[in-house]
């Protein structure tokens, strides 16, 4: 990746992921969440809404381990 251009010099990948599916109904929904992603995230930044999205689905999750 780095040897595409100079641009890429500080690229890295990220050291954990996380993956969820989603429900056929709402593939329009998360479709225009992707295209607004930018706008929205004037508003909220990804950390604010990861842990507001674990909460609101009751998934257990240790906050050290988040942010590593």
């Amino acid at each position: 990746m780095k040897q595409l251009s100079p641009h890429y010099q500080n690229f890295a990948w990220q050291s954990g992921y996380g993956a969820f599916s989603v429900s056929q109904s709402k593939v329009n929904i998360v479709k225009q969440y992707i295209r607004n992603q930018k706008e929205h995230h004037t508003k909220k930044n990804f950390q604010e809404e990861l842990v507001e999205f674990l909460k609101s689905y009751q998934i257990e999750y240790k906050e050290e381990f988040l942010w590593v």
